[in-house]
């Protein structure tokens, strides 16, 4: 996909790269409300609470890509490749892509654009040079390591970082070579 592909789940809803202009701010709220209900049910997620300069720290770190209906983000990913992760992390060797802070808004769930989100995440990682995915997310969220486990994912480890309150589930997906 190119920086501004109208890829979409509904006539309304554009994908695109974040750019200039785009509220780092918004983006925040939307990261709070979509991991409210990780939150609720203990699982406390970085972007449950994270504050602006959190969100622009992580964003300097890759890809971000946004899903806008009219002037309003809905949806979110960052993907990053080659990725580089800390010293012990369960990830094959260096090389790999990764992805975080995949959102959707919660009155946007079940039109398909976490799917899409995630699509483009995988597509770009390979574009970028890279065979495979890994990911975190955590363990005591089984709908959503299920729905990982759906779309090709596997569980390649744990992993405990120090500003969530879980053990996440390290996973992993090899990606067609483009």
């Amino acid at each position: 996909m190119n920086e501004d592909s109208t890829a979409s789940t509904s006539a309304t809803v554009q994908v695109r790269r974040f750019r200039d202009g785009d509220s780092v701010e918004e983006l925040t709220l939307l990261l709070h409300r979509a991991y409210a209900d990780h939150a609720a049910a203990g699982r406390v997620f970085f972007a449950s609470y994270q504050f602006a300069e959190d969100t622009q720290h992580r964003l300097s770190k890759g890809e971000c890509w946004v899903a806008v209906n009219g002037n309003a983000i809905v949806g979110t990913i960052t993907v990053s490749a080659p990725h580089s992760t800390p010293p012990g992390y369960p990830a094959p060797a260096a090389g790999g892509g990764s992805f975080w802070q995949l959102a959707v808004e919660p009155s946007q769930r079940g039109t398909g654009l976490g799917q899409r989100l995630l699509t483009l995440a995988e597509s770009r990682i390979a574009a970028l040079g890279s065979t495979q995915v890994v990911i975190d997310t955590s363990s005591q969220a089984t709908e959503l390591v299920d729905w990982y486990h759906r779309r090709g994912y596997a569980p390649i480890g744990t992993w405990r970082w120090d500003v969530t309150n879980y053990d996440s589930i390290v996973l992993m997906k090899s990606l067609p070579t483009v």
